[in-house]
């Protein structure tokens, strides 16, 4: 097997990652997130429970293996305190034996959910629809050089100077931009004792420990968060998140730049979902929207936009991420309908396209549907390709070569082991 490998999504996000991380990292040695922080979740189902996974790496649910909270990442101390805290509540072993934080991950700070939010208010019916998890605000600070990386945690007279700085400067923005109310030293200080002094001890150079792992043929898995159409210079911009989500980007992220990564496995849903604002071609409404979202378990603050599968969309992301081979999940949502609609082609201008236009004039595209027979029955126990029902198999062949890469992996229901190894 190729020493690293990546799981990333091709679509929007939400495509099932965490659970394709859980199954697969019984083959792995480490598993390492290189980018993004707590906006997008990773719903695991396993032995301890229904998990939803924003930042930890998926692979802490098996023993021996390492998880790598990479240079790349968008660190919140608070939301990181927290799901650990969750986890070890429900029987998970979280310790500095299994979990490492890259001594050079910047730390997403107060101040960046607060502005966060705060631009999203101004924006009003303009906004775009963050999850006001500070992400944006982060990665513009890391970009402008303004942000605390963890391993000053271990130097607090720099710690100290550094923060005084960058609050002034951020009171500046906070009140001065916005009119709101500044933040205090003693406030940021308790904030750095509560949530940042707990995890010093799973500080660490990361990039060495992967560099002597890689040395010593470890294998490494690199686990992506959100998707290939959200990525934040190949995605539908600026209805993006702020980093790069692509596995091209994963060995700069983990702190293993001389890295290969000979393995891609792209994941995409069965049928389309969206969360969030942007262009979604493909989407439904109506009665037939809700049943879809209704089957699919498609809601979460807000319900979910849905759609059949968008050919074009996963066609391009399968692309731009590189993928060697694709796992398709939620095959079994499917069952219930008659016919499976599929979105194959858009209509720009009366005129029919199969290639993904420019991001900007997304929002005039029209979607061209065909249907293919269902399959009308039961799958979630299956485990054999040639058990599936042959409309099934239809199904996953026109997908498979409408875009492309050979579909290896499909699951059939969220639990760990409900899935079909394929080829």
């Amino acid at each position: 097997m190729d020493t690293c490998t990546a799981i990333v999504g091709i679509n929007w996000g939400d495509e099932g990652k965490g659970r394709m991380v859980d199954l697969l990292t019984e083959d792995f040695d480490i598993v390492c997130r290189y980018q993004g922080g707590g906006n997008a979740g990773h719903t695991i189902v396993n032995q301890y429970g229904e998990f939803m996974l924003h930042l930890l790496p998926s692979g802490v649910f098996r023993p021996n293996v390492m998880n790598i909270l990479g240079n790349g990442m968008a660190l919140d101390p608070e939301h990181l305190t927290r799901e650990i805290e969750t986890l070890r509540g429900k029987g998970v072993d979280i310790s500095p034996d299994n979990v490492m934080i890259s001594e050079r991950a910047s730390l997403l700070m107060p101040w960046h959910r607060r502005l966060d939010a705060l631009e999203e208010a101004r924006l009003k019916d303009k906004k775009l629809d963050t999850t006001r998890k500070g992400i944006a605000p982060f990665y513009s600070d890391k970009y402008a050089k303004k942000t605390i990386l963890a391993g000053e945690l271990f130097y607090p007279d720099v710690l100290r100077q550094h923060l005084h700085d960058l609050l002034e400067w951020k009171n500046l923005i906070l009140t001065g931009v916005y009119g709101d109310e500044a933040e205090t030293e003693e406030e940021i200080n308790n904030w750095v004792k509560t949530y940042c002094e707990p995890l010093v001890p799973y500080i660490r150079n990361t990039g060495s420990y992967l560099a002597d792992a890689l040395w010593n043929h470890k294998r490494i898995l690199f686990e992506g968060q959100l998707g290939a159409l959200r990525d934040l210079d190949y995605g539908i911009y600026p209805f993006t998140t702020s980093s790069n989500v692509l596995a091209a980007y994963a060995p700069i992220g983990s702190g293993l730049p001389r890295a290969r990564v000979g393995r891609i496995i792209g994941v995409v849903k069965a049928y389309s979902s969206c969360v969030g604002a942007g262009p979604f071609v493909c989407e439904l409404f109506g009665d037939e929207a809700e049943h879809l979202r209704q089957i699919g378990r498609e809601y979460g603050h807000l319900p979910h936009r849905v759609g059949p599968i968008d050919l074009v969309a996963t066609r391009y992301g399968v692309r731009v991420q590189n993928a060697t081979e694709i796992a398709l999940t939620k095959l079994d949502v499917l069952s219930e309908l008659d016919e499976i609609p599929l979105c194959t082609r858009y209509r720009l201008n009366g005129v029919e396209i199969d290639e993904m236009p420019f991001p900007s004039i997304l929002s005039r595209c029209e979607p061209v549907f065909e249907t293919m027979p269902g399959w009308k029955c039961d799958i979630t126990g299956v485990r054999n390709w040639w058990d599936l029902p042959e409309a099934a198999q239809n199904y996953v062949k026109r997908i498979e070569d409408s875009v492309g890469c050979i579909i290896k992996w499909i699951s059939v229901g969220p639990e760990r082991h409900s899935i079909i190894r394929r080829g």
